[in-house]
């Protein structure tokens, strides 16, 4: 996994945030990799970090109106 320094709100849930984010990668067309990923664009990694947000909110949604 990752090295990231950013701290999760809820730590356990780091491991379902990581594997969602391979998940959007993929969904997406990102090649992210396990590791080194520092020859992807600032758009491609911002990309799957917005996607993976309007994913959650989404759902978020969802759950609140009893979907």
């Amino acid at each position: 996994m990752s090295k990231s320094t950013n701290k999760a709100a809820v730590p356990e849930a780091m491991n379902a945030l990581e594997r969602f984010k391979y998940e959007v990668a993929s969904e997406i067309g990102v090649p992210l990799t396990d590791g080194y990923n520092g020859d992807l664009t600032s758009k491609q990694n911002g990309s799957v970090g917005g996607y993976m947000v309007k994913k959650m909110i989404e759902a978020q949604e969802r759950q609140m109106a009893g979907k």
